[in-house]
């Protein structure tokens, strides 16, 4: 496959609404939109084609990362569609490629759908902000989103690490530094060690994958600095317990009383079918680090967190089952998907306000 057919998907799959392209050896290249795979009218693609186009995509750089580790991710400017963030990997001794259309712009907090309570924990000086959800959730567009906030409003020093860069932020009233892994940083763990010496106010970290980062974004969080954090979780409460189990024994004691002092929120998120079926609607469930939440932290009681996120809507906190239930009484889900995708379908089966 050359450029000029590639381009040509690309083109196709932005006047059909696709979120994402899937290139797959055997058949015919397919869109994403609004959650669901749709094939285009092609023939089946060739591992020959894909082999080629590959070699046309990437970098030098980037080719050797992945004739070494078999996988790469990577950003690619294209025109019409600003950046594309690129997924590739092996199969049958093939590349196939998953491509992501990310868009040139940041959407408005009123069109994403978050809450007005997330500006707050944004504007905040120091302490940690997660971001987490499954896969495909809309984490990372959230998050650059609070990036954008704290650039517009705040005169301080940003710097994010990433891999890759999916939106490039010009600088405002802050200073912006955005580093991408393979380019800028060989690792997230290497970029993370010397994130603290570039004398940053706020750190966003595309991703919290292992120990190292989690006890630096801590560190960062619990000495001065707001850090941004996604992370891949179901559940506020299952964010906080992959945390910590990540840790043992004395390690994870300590790591307990750093989240308890410098926690300052959680957003977990997942992008739902709307009614319609014409687009995706976000569903969430925000934690605010209250005293009551810190000391549940502090005892290690996350069971509890359940609890005080159904009593805490007076501090702005939402619990995703009575997030489901709003927007079905908004006619934005339908009730089979607020059924099932509910923690506990009885809260939405109630004639009631969900409980």
């Amino acid at each position: 496959m050359n450029l000029d057919r590639f381009n040509h998907l690309l083109a196709e799959a932005l006047d059909r609404g696709a979120s994402d392209l899937h290139l797959i050896a055997g058949l015919p290249p397919a869109v994403r939109v609004n959650g669901e795979i749709f094939p285009l009218p092609a023939p089946p693609l060739r591992g020959a084609d894909l082999d080629a186009l590959a070699a046309s995509l990437l970098t030098p750089e980037q080719r050797a990362a992945f004739d070494r580790d078999w996988e790469l991710c990577a950003a690619l400017p294209c025109p019409r569609l600003g950046r594309v963030r690129l997924t590739l990997y092996r199969r049958a001794g093939h590349p196939e490629l998953a491509l992501r259309f990310l868009g040139e712009e940041i959407p408005t907090r009123e069109e994403l759908g978050l809450p007005a309570k997330l500006d707050d924990l944004a504007r905040r000086p120091v302490g940690l902000l997660l971001i987490t959800g499954p896969a495909g959730s809309g984490k990372t567009t959230t998050l650059n989103y609070l990036v954008d906030l704290i650039n517009t409003e705040r005169r301080c020093k940003i710097v994010t690490i990433e891999d890759p860069i999916e939106f490039v932020h010009h600088s405002k009233r802050a200073v912006v530094v955005q580093q991408e892994v393979l380019t800028d940083t060989p690792s997230f763990s290497r970029a993370l060690i010397h994130v603290l010496r570039q004398d940053p106010d706020v750190i966003a970290i595309g991703e919290t994958r292992d120990r190292e980062a989690i006890a630096t974004a801590l560190t960062a969080a619990e000495t001065g600095h707001l850090v941004l954090a996604t992370l891949h979780s179901p559940s506020v409460a299952n964010a906080l317990e992959r945390i910590i189990g990540v840790f043992e024994g004395a390690a994870q004691k300590q790591v307990i009383l750093q989240l308890a002092s410098c926690l300052q929120g959680i957003i977990c998120q997942e992008l739902l079918p709307s009614v319609d079926r014409a687009r995706r609607t976000l569903a969430y469930e925000l934690l605010v680090a209250t005293g009551a939440v810190r000391n549940v932290i502090r005892e290690n009681q996350l069971h509890l967190l359940d609890t005080i996120l159904q009593t805490g809507a007076r501090d702005g906190m939402v619990l995703f089952d009575n997030c489901l239930y709003e927007l079905y009484g908004q006619c934005q889900i339908s009730y089979d998907v607020a059924l099932s995708r509910a923690r506990r379908p009885e809260r939405i089966t109630k004639t009631g306000n969900a409980v």
